[in-house]
């Protein structure tokens, strides 16, 4: 099997705010795609049991943050073609420069957003939200100076959603969540208990929370209370 088309390099950009819309500086290209990552994801249980039981019974908690990890290298011996672009020419300095754009990018304290950048990885079909957690460097090849010619890093970094996005992604049906919803036209009382509480039998009791004098009369625009099922006013 063969596969055509142009090489294509990780990317790593970094942004000042949590919904990735204020750029920081040039985007990062790697100097040699990764050979592999992992991409890792967690569920997390609270376990439940009775004292002297023999097992446990995990209760949903939460859908925990993923996790991306690789290793990167970075050359100053002039093997990799500086043609490609990203990156930088061979210099004397051999790869002093390289490092230290690398971490004023993903690792050093931004003080106009008083931590370190939030960063997007993309490289093909891979499009990661996220912040760096963890940054290890092991040098292994030096001029006879000492200067530092070729270095791994092994980097992980933990996704990040923004509380707007985590919102939209919750399931805002469920019935033991408060809701407040904004009519739409073709609204009615009983269909929108219904799609909220699974069962339209909820509208008298809804409509007296809302103190509506007519529940069949919706206006438009207007936004109606659903308290969880288990209040005591439904």
């Amino acid at each position: 099997m063969s596969f055509s088309g142009s090489l294509e390099k990780m990317v790593i950009t970094a942004y000042k705010d949590g919904k990735f819309s204020s750029q920081i500086g040039k985007p990062f290209s790697v100097y040699l795609n990764p050979n592999k990552y992992s991409h890792d994801y967690k569920i997390c249980y609270n376990n439940v049991s009775a004292q002297g039981s023999p097992g446990s019974s995990p209760d949903f908690n939460k859908m925990a943050e993923e996790n991306m990890s690789f290793e990167l290298v970075f050359d100053g011996t002039g093997v990799i073609p500086t043609a490609l672009p990203g990156i930088l020419p061979f210099s004397e300095d051999g790869i002093s420069k390289q490092i230290e754009n690398f971490k004023a990018l993903v690792f050093q304290y931004n003080g106009d957003i008083h931590s370190p950048n939030y960063l997007k990885l993309s490289w093909g079909t891979m499009l990661f939200k996220c912040r760096l957690t963890t940054l290890k460097f092991v040098y292994t090849l030096f001029k006879p100076d000492g200067t530092p010619l070729r270095a791994r890093a092994n980097v992980a970094f933990v996704g990040y959603t923004d509380e707007a996005e985590l919102a939209k992604q919750a399931n805002k049906t469920s019935p033991d969540l408060t809701h407040l919803i904004t009519v739409k036209g073709g609204d009615t009382l009983p269909l929108m208990c219904y799609n909220i509480y699974g069962s339209s039998q909820y509208y008298i009791k809804v409509a007296r929370v809302n103190q509506l004098t007519d529940f069949r009369d919706l206006t438009v625009g207007s936004q109606l209370f659903f308290p969880p099922i288990q209040d005591e006013n439904v």
